[in-house]
């Protein structure tokens, strides 16, 4: 589909047209709304249909129909956590025009499907390897599906009952620093010894991306640290003009990714940017006077309800001083052998993970996105076409889940951002553990969405959001809207840079995105000078800036040193200081069964700073196991080796296992050298081997008012067809920070349109 392309798509009801630039960034021009969504959710599949295929598979739990019978028990689970209320009411949570445009989306979709099934060559190959075809999706798809969001409370609250039921309390503050640090008040009536992963269940396999490669598959994990959003008054930049940047973090080893670069054009709406392209709208961008972008906002929106069950009947569980029945839903799943039945079991609390007669024991999960309104990201269309602050309030009030900080600046001068998302009240408990489910634990409503967090135009002219805690003390709210959220490193080197420039540019804000200064780490490097006698890595490692290069052999110095020698080494003292030694090794060995401590380099620092006695054996000995380590690794005997040599970043297409009909080459796109760390705006949670898992494929900085000066960035590349030039295309230009031009005025898309498809109502 190149220059001069016209295609006849049934339902529209007038011309519309793709034009495509040189990064496979699509640019729809339809003549009404209805139209331009449906030739969104067309260009979504011409992009991406196995990508989106499998989304819709894997949430509505239809995998084990294509992969084999060993996916029934992932069917079973998606089934479980789908929206199973009324439609009805689900529809009028969102913004109003929401259920016309998922259904325009859709029938863009089923459009590209019908067409593809009588020209198989417009399929992607992967079908063909795999031997099946896509289905045609329902508009109802899109909002009953609920597990794809970053939700993962129940995990911690699971964890954390198993850490201090075996070691106590204090040991749990080894593997997760709680905000506020309050003391841990276990819920009356609730056995922590018998809390255990399978009480969990289904809902680790149900959020499980549709993938199969040895680093999705496992121990189960936290959400990722991640995602950094600022905006600057025009008074600090060089155009006097605002300036909004944004780059949600996510996976960042599939390919293709998780996001998609496209622009919406029809009369009263033009908007560009990105989303997850199984979504309509644009959730980061801007529509040619506002600009919008989200980080994580890590409100606790879920709570794990432990019941009893009734001795005479176990299909009855204790609620108040009565027995209620579970709520029975047969169904039948398909797979490659047949249909298999399956009974799911709700509570009125919400689907049951695991039910277990012989213990007399059921747990069930109370999520609310499982609420009305709480599809992942489709909140999205209520903020997207907002020309004011308040206008863009009122859009927050459609957002639901997950939670995020929304950032938005306009051409107006006005900036800010607000927190957003269904946040439940609980008046009895913080939400630390599970509870028990016999009625004594219940949610009290939700917090408003004036009561949530926010700023607009502060005097310092910016303000940024970095997935930090955000209440003062005094807050009412301080310790009641989540206790695990990640360090407010990021967002202090952000305000940090933002405070000592007075006229910064467009390509300078992407280039802070790319920011790989760790300011911790000269901290964590003076603290153990002070305190230990000079060792040749600290020599080496003195006066280094912090800079998290991949060309950098300190970089590659500190990080081996700091995660692999000198945290395990001060945590295993923790340990000892703690536990009888009969439980120390235990303790370590659990700890490698459980989602692994986060780690926090400021916590390091503050405790080297004690200068205790016990700390100069510590890193002395941890310095000379780097020392080996180095030599081990790379025989070095010199300053040879760099980061980049241990730290790797690669993209391959989740099936890649299953798909031997396929050239390999097409479905990674091989390891790269990259830089950052966990503390660093570049961030980079990488696993045991460095290979990067996390971080920021997608980017966004927006330029406000002079919209053709926005810069972006999406890798692997924009398309999810193996055969597509533009399948992992811009690899290079993100390891290397070399932006896209964001082009948005009719002028300059038309002057970079390098494919045109026309779509051409039938008859």
């Amino acid at each position: 589909m190149g220059i001069g392309s016209q295609l006849i798509v049934e339902g529209l009801t007038a011309p519309a047209e793709i034009r495509i630039d040189e990064y496979g960034i699509a640019h729809l021009r339809a003549q009404s709304e209805p139209d331009l969504f449906l030739a969104q959710g067309f260009n979504a599949a011409r992009d991406r249909l196995f990508q989106i295929d499998l989304w819709r598979r894997q949430g509505l739990g239809r995998l084990a129909a294509v992969f084999g019978d060993e996916f029934l028990e992932r069917d079973a689970a998606a089934r479980l956590l789908l929206y199973r209320g009324d439609l009805r009411l689900e529809w009028l949570a969102y913004a109003d025009s929401t259920r016309r445009v998922c259904t325009s989306f859709v029938a863009g979709i089923n459009a590209y499907i019908r067409m593809a099934l009588e020209d198989p060559e417009l399929l992607p190959p992967e079908f063909g390897a795999i031997g099946y075809l896509p289905e045609v999706w329902d508009p109802a798809d899109i909002v009953r599906i609920r597990n794809t969001g970053v939700y993962t409370n129940a995990i911690d609250e699971v964890v954390r009952a198993m850490t201090v039921a075996r070691y106590g309390a204090a040991a749990d503050d080894l593997r997760q620093r709680r905000i506020p640090a309050d003391p841990l008040s276990p819920p009356e009536g609730l056995d922590l010894a018998a809390v255990s992963f399978e009480d969990l269940g289904p809902y680790l396999a149900a959020m499980l991306p549709p993938a199969f490669a040895p680093h999705q598959e496992g121990l189960p994990t936290e959400a990722p640290d991640g995602s950094n959003n600022w905006a600057v008054h025009g008074s600090r930049t060089a155009t006097g003009r605002p300036i909004l940047a944004s780059d949600p973090h996510r996976d960042a080893a599939s390919l293709p990714g998780l996001r998609y670069l496209v622009h919406l054009s029809c009369p009263g709406l033009d908007v560009i940017g990105g989303g997850e392209p199984h979504l309509p709208g644009i959730s980061v961008g801007h529509n040619g006077h506002a600009a919008f972008g989200y980080t994580i906002f890590f409100a606790d929106q879920e709570d794990l309800y432990v019941y009893e069950l009734d001795p005479e009947d176990p299909e009855r569980y204790r609620y108040g001083d009565g027995w209620e029945a579970f709520r029975l839903v047969q169904e039948e799943i398909p797979t490659r052998t047949g249909d298999q039945p399956v009974t799911l079991r709700f509570t009125r609390h919400g689907p049951v993970l695991r039910h277990d007669p012989a213990s007399r024991r059921a747990t069930a999960l109370r999520a609310a996105w499982l609420e009305p309104g709480m599809a992942p990201y489709l909140g999205s269309l209520g903020y997207m076409r907002a020309r004011s602050w308040q206008a863009f309030l009122d859009g927050l009030n459609g957002w639901g889940g997950p939670g995020e900080y929304l950032m938005y600046a306009d051409a107006d001068g006005r900036l800010g951002w607000r927190a957003a998302g269904l946040v439940p009240h609980r008046p009895n408990w913080d939400g630390t553990f599970p509870v028990p489910g016999d009625g004594r634990y219940e949610w009290d409503g939700w917090c408003a969405p004036e009561e949530l967090p926010g700023e607009v135009d502060p005097e310092r002219g910016f303000t940024s959001t970095a997935n930090q805690y955000p209440f003062a003390p005094e807050d009412p709210l301080a310790g009641r809207v989540g206790r695990v959220w990640p360090s407010g490193i990021r967002k202090h080197r952000i305000d940090a840079v933002l405070a000592q420039r007075s006229a910064v540019t467009v390509a300078e804000m992407f280039a802070l995105q790319d920011d790989v200064v760790d300011v911790l780490a000269p901290r964590v490097i003076a603290a153990a000078a002070a305190i230990a006698d000079a060792h040749p890595l600290l020599t080496e490692l003195r006066g280094w800036d912090g800079r998290l290069e991949a060309d950098s052999h300190q970089a590659l110095v500190y990080e081996l040193w700091v995660r692999e020698h000198l945290t395990p080494a001060l945590r295993r003292h923790a340990i000892a200081a703690l536990l009888p030694p009969a439980s120390r090794g235990d303790f370590e060995a659990y700890l490698a069964t459980v989602p692994p401590p986060k780690r926090d380099d400021e916590l390091l620092a503050a405790l080297l700073e004690t200068g205790a006695d016990h700390l100069a054996a510590i890193v002395t000995d941890s310095l000379e196991r780097t020392r080996q380590d180095l030599l081990t690794r790379f025989g070095l005997r010199d300053a040879t080796a760099v980061w980049g040599d241990l730290h790797r970043a690669r993209a391959d297409h989740p099936l890649r296992r299953l798909l031997p009909g396929l050239e390999d080459e097409l479905l990674t796109t091989g390891d790269r050298p990259t830089g950052g760390s966990p503390n660093t705006l570049r961030l980079s949670m990488s696993d045991a081997a460095y290979r990067k898992m996390v971080g920021a494929t997608f980017r966004v900085v927006v330029d406000v008012g002079g919209w053709d000066g926005s810069l972006a960035m999406n890798s692997p590349g924009q398309s999810g067809d193996p055969r597509s030039r533009h399948y992992r295309d811009l690899v290079t230009r993100w390891i290397d920070g070399d932006p896209l031009p964001l082009r948005y005025t009719r002028a300059a898309v038309d002057a970079s349109t390098v494919g045109l498809i026309r779509l051409l109502p039938a008859g």
